[in-house]
C-alpha cells in the first residue's frame, strides 16, 4: 500500500481521533475471500461465484503487526467505502481524491487509485487492520498484479476494483487465506472458510457494529 519512507505519516495519520461510524453486522449473501496463494481475489453472491479478480498483497509476507507492512489474515468486513463518484485512475492521498488522475502503470509512482474499501479485523488476529488503514484499493502499479507487491493492503486492478466496489455494500465479510480458492461446489456451504464462526472474533450487535473510522474521501 506505501512506500516504505512513508510508514511514520501513515501510522501517525491512522492514530488521528476518530468518529464513530455505524456499519450492518455480516451476512453471508455477499462475501468474499482472497488467496494469497492464488493471488486472487472471490466474489461470492448468494451461494455462487459472482466474479474472481487477480491481485496483490503484501510484498513483505502475512501479519498484522505494527510497522510490518504485511497482509493481515483472517475474517474481516468492508468498514468504508471511499471514491463512489471518482474516475478511473483518481489519485487518492489520505483517502481523499487530489484531482490528479493517472494512466495505469505510469512510471515513479505508486499512489492508491480509483477506489477505496476499508477493512476492519474480526479477530484477534487481525485486530490492527483498520487503524493499519488497509485497503483493497487500485493501483498504478498493475503490472504487478498476480504476484505480491503492495505495502500490506489488498491491490487491484481499477477496472476491476470499481466492479467489486459497487458489487460489495458496507458490512459484507471478507476473509483472507493462505490456501487456494475454494471449488465452486462449495459456495452454497456457509462452513466454508469460517464465516459461520462469529464466536472466533469480538462480540458484535446482532443488526450492526459500531467502529471508529477516520476521515472519508
Amino acid at each position: 500500500m506505501f512506500r516504505p519512507f512513508a510508514l511514520v505519516g501513515v501510522l501517525i495519520l491512522c492514530a488521528l481521533p476518530l468518529r464513530a461510524v455505524t456499519i450492518p453486522a455480516p451476512t453471508l449473501s455477499t462475501r468474499v475471500i482472497i488467496s494469497v496463494r492464488d493471488q486472487k481475489l472471490m466474489l461470492i453472491e448468494n451461494g455462487a461465484i459472482a466474479a474472481t479478480y487477480p491481485i496483490s498483497t503484501s510484498k513483505y509476507g502475512l501479519g498484522d503487526a505494527w510497522g510490518s507492512l504485511t497482509t493481515p489474515l483472517g475474517l474481516l468486513q468492508v468498514a468504508q467505502k471511499i471514491g463512489d463518484h471518482a474516475p478511473f485512475g483518481a489519485v487518492f492521498h489520505n483517502r481523499r481524491w487530489t484531482g490528479e488522475i493517472l494512466t495505469p502503470n505510469t512510471p515513479g509512482r505508486d499512489p492508491v487509485m480509483t477506489r477505496i474499501i476499508w477493512l476492519r479485523g474480526l479477530q484477534v488476529s487481525n485486530a490492527h487492520a483498520f487503524k493499519r488503514c488497509i485497503y483493497i484499493h487500485g493501483t498504478n502499479e498493475e503490472r504487478t498484479i498476480g504476484r505480491p507487491a503492495s505495502f500490506g493492503c489488498i491491490r487491484m486492478r481499477s477496472s476491476d476494483v470499481t466492479a467489486l466496489y459497487n458489487q460489495l455494500p458496507l458490512g459484507a465479510p471478507v476473509e483472507i487465506v493462505q490456501d487456494r480458492l475454494p471449488k465452486a461446489s462449495k459456495m452454497a456451504d456457509p462452513e466454508v472458510y469460517g464465516f459461520d464462526a462469529p464466536a472466533s472474533g469480538p462480540k458484535r450487535d446482532s443488526s450492526q457494529t459500531k467502529i471508529a473510522s477516520g476521515p472519508r474521501a
